[in-house]
């Protein structure tokens, strides 16, 4: 009898006492079920601790994960817009100095009204050319961006934008040349006005950052069967190390100072990393301080005709 009631009690205590455990279990699983998008909370209920344990340890690590994703995007969304701020207001507060001070009486000095004037229009077509480049990086950015692929020679697209660019270098006493005397054409498979582009902003690029009497080199060399590497070196002033896995973000400057001396929208080297992402190609740069930098991209061989 004694035995009988014992068995009962226990049989009476272990139920209430599940029960319990499941319930307090249970109201883990609900609060989890508040943070949608939860595969703990989706799980099947257990009571036993340890997995319970080895779950929520799971899950946890998981949300600290996405937090700590979420705090660098912010972190990120908060320096781009504080860059594109900083980038619109130069010439923007400087074309409003312009205008307010003929306003205020320079307007009928005409030597000092055409001055101001050009400085003005000036500012205004900084604008306009940060603008651009804005609009162009978000249609790469969101692939609204047509490739009209051809066969075209490199080697003659470079000649071009040496053409182009021998003005803003001799400026600075810096020669643009090959690595080597190209007699042969290279042709590759790409969309040439946008690889233009490439190759000017990285020339470009290279004459702002280069010193004076200093030289821009660039090759063109086989990779592999069906790949060809372009590479642009300067020895200019470099870049140090820990700016290196950074610098085709948007508006991101080595030069932290706030100068803009060089001029430019900040969205140069962005621009170049994604024109040749769309052609699903690779962009690299290897750079030294007070030695020099290298960047290189690859592009397709042209089909043989």
């Amino acid at each position: 009898m004694v035995a009988l009631t014992f068995g009962i009690a226990f049989l009476i205590i272990q139920v209430r006492a599940e029960k319990f455990i499941y319930r307090r279990i249970k109201q883990i699983y609900d609060d989890v079920a508040l943070l949608e998008s939860s595969s703990l909370a989706s799980a099947p209920i257990t009571t036993d601790m340890k997995t319970l344990t080895e779950e929520i340890e799971k899950f946890a690590q998981g949300k600290k994960v996405e937090i700590d994703t979420l705090r660098i995007r912010e972190e990120y969304r908060k320096e781009f817009l504080g860059n594109v701020s900083h980038e619109l207001k130069t010439p923007l507060f400087t074309v409003q100095g312009y205008i307010h001070t003929l306003l205020d009486g320079a307007l009928e000095d005409k030597r000092v009204r055409r001055k101001y004037l050009q400085r003005a229009a000036k500012g205004v077509e900084r604008l306009i050319y940060i603008i651009k480049d804005l609009d162009l990086i978000t249609k790469l950015e969101i692939g609204d961006m047509h490739l009209e692929q051809e066969a075209f020679d490199m080697i003659e697209l470079i000649r071009n934008v040496f053409d182009l660019l021998e003005m803003k270098a001799s400026k600075k006493g810096i020669s643009l040349v090959f690595d080597m005397d190209y007699k042969e054409p290279v042709m590759v498979y790409a969309d040439r006005e946008k690889i233009q582009q490439v190759l000017t902003n990285l020339v470009v690029n290279s004459i702002k950052y280069g010193h004076e009497d200093g030289t821009t080199e660039v090759s063109v060399e086989n990779l592999i069967k069906n790949k060809v590497i372009v590479r642009v070196t300067d020895n200019g002033e470099g870049i140090a190390e820990q700016h290196l896995t950074r610098l085709f973000e948007r508006f991101y400057r080595v030069d932290k100072s706030g100068s803009r001396k060089e001029g430019g929208s900040g969205l140069g080297l962005s621009i170049v990393k994604h024109i040749i992402e769309a052609h699903n190609e690779k962009i690299y740069v290897e750079s030294v301080v007070d030695v020099g930098s290298e960047f290189s991209f690859t592009l397709e061989k042209a089909p043989a005709a």
